[in-house]
């Protein structure tokens, strides 16, 4: 089953955002968002993790939105913390490394959040966290895990594909796997039938 969802158009081209979209039924097509991600946090400073992922999926829903003003428009971003620490995409495979290490033993905070915009104009903003234990990760698996995951992790914030080898890093987790995902689709879904986008 395909719902209409005529004119929604997804501002990402992330891989696990459109699986879900269309595991949901909903239409849509797929433009990414050409925003400077790494300024907007730093503009932010001190903001609390959730404010960020909400404000990257809202810019990068007006950014497309204004080039497609009679389109609906659904922006999304995903955040990790853990110990406090805000981490971004590993920038190579050395740094997903760090990133694997920084992460052992520990509880990763996973924030995603999610916009819809019409008219670079925003209509709604949603967002849910979900928490992933993560196990204590020896060097060699470190390793191998990257022999296999990399460079396709390359584009993931927490340097996992859950739907993927990437489960094997935790020993629990706690939260919508939606949210896990990448996007609180449940949130989207519902916004999308207030906004008329699907029926009710």
């Amino acid at each position: 089953m395909t719902l209409d969802g005529s004119g929604i158009v997804l501002a990402s081209n992330s891989a696990s955002r459109k699986a879900m979209l269309e595991a949901a039924g909903i239409a849509f097509t797929a433009r990414g968002a050409d925003i400077d991600e790494r300024a907007l946090e730093n503009e932010m400073g001190g903001a609390e993790p959730a404010e960020i992922a909400q404000a990257l999926a809202a810019a990068k829903a007006a950014a497309v939105s204004s080039a497609l003003p009679g389109d609906l428009v659904l922006g999304s971003d995903s955040l990790v913390e853990v110990d406090g620490r805000r981490f971004d995409k590993p920038a190579s495979r050395a740094d997903a490394a760090d990133h694997l290490r920084a992460f052992s033993g520990k509880v990763m905070t996973l924030h995603s959040a999610a916009a819809l915009a019409r008219g670079s104009q925003i209509l709604w903003i949603g967002s849910d966290f979900a928490r992933l234990r993560v196990r204590e990760l020896s060097a060699a698996f470190i390793e191998a895990y990257l022999d296999a995951e990399w460079p396709a992790v390359s584009y993931c914030v927490g340097v996992f594909r859950i739907e993927g080898p990437g489960v094997q890093l935790f020993d629990s987790i706690a939260g919508d796997q939606f949210t896990v995902l990448g996007m609180p689709l449940l949130q989207v879904l519902g916004a999308l039938r207030e906004e008329g986008a699907l029926p009710a």
